[in-house]
């Protein structure tokens, strides 16, 4: 669609920022409005002057009304609603002694209290990160109340940037007072605050981008060995070297809106290439600098802001004034999307100041880019920008910052991109790879990509280092085959993720949560911040650590909520409201499926999708064995109906809705948009699996379209009657007895149909752990002598019924091999992770095993004491329990003794890269 010239401002978000009048009450300097029954804003204002404006997290206040009396006694007001009590003495004001609230459970909240139980937001950026950093409070607390403190946010006056009244010192604060009720917590916050856009459906592809001064025919032959590779694209970023940067003047060439032409001598050719071969375009944007006279759209800008182009003098950056915002776009920005640019990376990281506005810039940065994308009526717009702070879940996408490449930074990233959903913020994009300095090998860039898999946006990353390889099959044969997998499996994802992407946008249930979102009420949620909730289906722990040399195999730990858990690519059972110790080979990536899921991927042939991996070897050649992707029916062949490869993990009724639209546009707003029901249900005799009919716009599905239905079962049912509309199709199965998964072919149909499938008898469904498959798998790993791994397989029936045995192998079998078979036994274990910077330590013991014991070793620093100072303790080892720094001050030691074959220990302090020792 053609691009219109000019903005239109004042820029204006929905919703009405001032409350019903009847939800207020005002008590001398003091304001209460009751947004909702478990949501008060509380304002003091001693000069006078409340404020009724936006502001940058809260747009709209104007809601229902909730029941609450009031009652004033002198000085005294009680307000009580439903979930709260407010207590205000206007002697005291704003003070511990002058104002308090009283939640539902008899909590009660004074002025000043810390939240020190506070589950963490988010972060503007994780530039020069290695590893945890603190992060900014969430509107989540284990405490039951949080406190968000807006009086310092800028404002919108008429739709324009505007900052607070100056004046006497006025606090603007917002009470949630949602006990463990997440879920509602974060609905009524995007109510106040802004739902999330819903992204194009592109954006959920893949994206190359390096920091390099590419030339044309560099940049495009580079996108074109994605291609030769079977690597699938969406989105081309060129870095800051697309435009002027030796200035011949002052400038310091970080700001620029002038193609380069000694590197891109034709540039609307090349926008047009990269097109062609299917991907979307950014430019990088630095524009803290201004408009320098070199800038081809110099003399225009200038003339346009009342200057005299011939002084040559730098125009500085002020996209607090009206003018030179409209010039900004108009002619700095709106030309080059004429040409064929997508989107712009607002890589700000000028500081939160300008020269001419003392406004933090980069939130009205988000907002009018924002806007502006959308300044057509067609566009679906959003921005690609760092944080600006609460509300910014408006403007997606997240730019996480410049990490150092370390195993550090990938294992904080999991808990970073979860714990952003505490404040509706989901859509981060993390440099894939990580950005800069540190040691780059093979395996992190593998494990980063996976994790880039099952993260919100994959990007490819790093600085201008020409040491630092992002390629796929820049490294060597086995790094090519693994990562071309997870890339291929990203693509086949998009049907999830979009539906996903529609789910965040209407329900507000960002694509990754913490596990706590989902089970607040589960002690071990909260204690395991390398795993996270990846949309309706999945649950993803991805391997943030190396292998051991001694197991070849890198270690993760997971714990599963209750009810029953399915590996996504192998089916392999896993009992819930249990912990587990994961051991991986390269190709692995620990993600698992409830029982009831349904998974949709695009199958090879689709528009996002290239074939799935078949080179095992790096060569480049079919050897016809699939990788880590879920195993996908034959490619579709050229010019046959798309197919859709639907994943069915039985054991629970369920329904998935895989939403569709035409990807890009704003259509979807008038109803240009279409639901597909997938369903499962158990009967006493049979399974029922149900598709369609598709409700909403059926134009913006294809007029035909063909299932694959992969069943993750055990025993194949003796009868399967497939229909559409009633009538009897013919369909073709594949059975795999190894993995239990029976493979349905549908023929094609049109989305008005109705396709039901029914198995019986009701297929057995795995519940009982592989063990003797996970021991053999550990052993075949290990790095031993074969002799050893010869008579621990004879002997594995013994070992399984006395772990003791392998005593006997002592002096073959290293600590590290011998811990993993015993966490693999027993079920037990103890692990150290961090959060926030801070040091977690979870021993569990799944079967309550008598043999095992903890015993800890404490340091009290309070006391000098020497019969107090220093101690130990000894139990057997609990089902789950955790040890954190502020529940344990001083120094201490965790011990896990398998019997007396093998004691596991972690300290405090403790070095934080540290898997433990034994």
């Amino acid at each position: 669609m053609p691009h219109t010239t000019n903005s239109i401002y004042p820029t204006h978000l929905p919703g009405d920022p001032q409350a019903d009048p009847a939800a207020i009450v005002t008590h001398g300097a003091a304001r209460f409005t009751l947004l909702t029954a478990r949501l008060v804003r509380l304002e003091y204002a001693p000069a006078g002057g409340f404020e009724d404006r936006a502001s940058r997290s809260f747009v709209h206040r104007r809601l229902a009304v909730p029941a609450f009396t009031s009652q004033r006694v002198g000085t005294r007001l009680e307000i009580v609603g439903e979930h709260l009590r407010i207590d205000y003495d206007e002697r005291h004001g704003f003070t511990a002694a002058g104002l308090s609230i009283t939640l539902a459970n008899g909590c009660t909240w004074r002025y000043g209290d810390a939240d020190d139980a506070n589950l963490g937001g988010t972060l503007r950026t994780l530039d020069k990160a290695d590893g945890p950093v603190p992060l900014e409070p969430g509107l989540l607390s284990r405490a039951g109340w949080s406190l968000v403190d807006d009086s310092a946010s800028p404002l919108l006056d008429g739709g324009w940037i505007a900052p607070r009244r100056p004046g006497a010192p006025a606090l603007d604060l917002y009470f949630f007072a949602y006990g463990q009720d997440y879920a509602a917590c974060l609905r009524d916050f995007r109510t106040l605050s802004g739902q999330v856009p819903l992204l194009p459906r592109w954006a959920l592809g893949n994206w190359w981008s390096r920091y390099w001064a590419y030339r044309q025919d560099e940049l495009l032959a580079l996108m074109r060995d994605f291609a030769a590779h079977r690597i699938p694209l969406a989105v081309c970023v060129i870095d800051m070297d697309w435009h002027i940067t030796h200035t011949g003047n002052a400038s310091r060439g970080w700001t620029g809106y002038t193609w380069n032409r000694e590197l891109f001598p034709d540039p609307r050719q090349l926008l047009a290439e990269l097109h062609a071969l299917g991907l979307k375009i950014a430019l990088n944007l630095h524009p803290a600098d201004g408009v320098w006279p070199h800038e081809a759209a110099y003399a225009d800008f200038a003339r346009a802001l009342g200057q005299d182009p011939a002084s040559g003098a730098p125009i500085a950056f002020a996209l607090s004034d009206r003018v030179f915002a409209q010039a900004y776009f108009a002619l700095l920005h709106h030309p080059h999307e004429a040409a064929g640019v997508d989107f712009w990376w607002i890589d700000w990281q000028q500081g939160r100041r300008t020269p001419r506005c003392a406004i933090d810039p980069l939130w009205w940065l988000n907002h009018l880019h924002f806007h502006d994308l959308a300044r057509d009526g067609w566009r679906r717009p959003f921005t690609f920008s760092r944080w600006g702070g609460l509300g910014g879940q408006r403007y997606p996408i997240g730019f996480s910052g410049d990490t150092v490449i370390s195993w550090r930074s990938l294992a904080f990233q999991p808990y970073f991109t979860a714990t952003a959903a505490n404040v509706a913020a989901g859509w981060w994009s993390h440099d894939i790879g990580g950005h800069m300095e540190g040691i780059d090998d093979a395996e992190l860039y593998l494990r980063w990509v996976q994790f880039g898999v099952f993260s919100p946006i994959l990007r490819l990353h790093s600085t201008q280092n020409p040491y630092l390889e992002r390629r796929p099959w820049g490294r060597d044969s086995e790094t090519l085959r693994h990562a071309r997998a997870a890339l291929q499996l990203r693509h086949a994802l998009i049907p999830y993720l979009y539906s996903m992407a529609w789910r965040d946008h209407a329900a507000g249930c960002a694509l990754v949560t913490p596990l706590y979102h989902a089970y607040p009420d589960a002690a071990p949620a909260y204690a395991c911040p390398a795993q996270y909730l990846f949309g309706s289906e999945l649950l993803v722990a991805p391997h943030c650590a190396p292998r051991a040399a001694d197991t070849q195999l890198s270690r993760q730990v997971v714990w599963l909520p209750p009810g029953d858990w399915y590996d996504f690519f192998t089916g392999e059972y896993y009992p819930g409201d249990a912990w587990h110790s994961l051991y991986g080979e390269l190709a692995e990536i620990p993600v698992f499926a409830r029982a009831g899921a349904i998974v949709p991927l695009a199958d090879a042939g689709s528009a996002f999708s290239a074939d799935v991996d078949t080179d095992t070897d790096g060569d480049d050649d079919d050897d016809r064995k699939p990788d880590a992707a879920p195993p996908t029916a034959r490619p579709t062949p050229p010019g046959a109906p798309p197919r859709l490869v639907v994943h069915i993990f039985p054991g629970a009724d369920n329904r998935f809705e895989l939403y569709e639209d035409d990807g890009e546009s704003n259509a979807y707003l008038a109803g240009a948009s279409a639901l597909t029901p997938i369903q499962q249900r158990s009967s006493a005799s049979a399974l029922h699996l149900l598709i369609g009919p598709t409700f909403g716009d059926c134009s913006v599905v294809p007029p035909a379209r063909a299932w694959t239905l992969v069943l993750h079962a055990r025993v194949a049912p003796r009868q399967i009657v497939a229909e559409i509309d009633g009538q009897a199709c013919p369909f073709e199965t594949q059975y795999d007895a190894d993995s239990g998964a029976l493979h349905l072919i549908l023929p094609p149909f049109a989305p008005q149909a109705r396709c039901s499938v029914v198995l019986s008898p009701l297929p057995e469904v795995r519940r009982n752990e592989d063990l003797y498959a996970r021991l053999a798998r550990l052993i075949a790993a290990f790095r031993c002598a074969s002799e050893a791994k010869r008579a621990l397989a004879v002997r594995l029936d013994e070992i399984v019924a006395d772990f003791n045995i392998l005593g006997a192998y002592r002096t073959a079998l290293s600590d590290g091999q011998l811990r993993a078979m015993l966490e693999t036994l027993t079920g037990a274990g103890l692990h150290q992770t961090q959060a926030s910077g801070e040091n977690l330590r979870i021993v569990w013991n799944r079967h309550a095993d008598a043999r095992l014991t903890l015993r800890w070793s404490i340091e009290n620093r309070t006391t000098w004491d020497p019969y107090r100072r220093y101690r130990q303790e000894a139990g057997p080892a609990p089902r789950f329990a955790e040890y954190r720094p502020l529940t344990h001050p001083g120094a201490w030691q965790l011990s896990l003794h398998y019997g007396t074959l093998l004691a596991v220990s972690e300290r405090e302090p403790a070095d934080p890269t540290a898997a433990g020792e034994v």
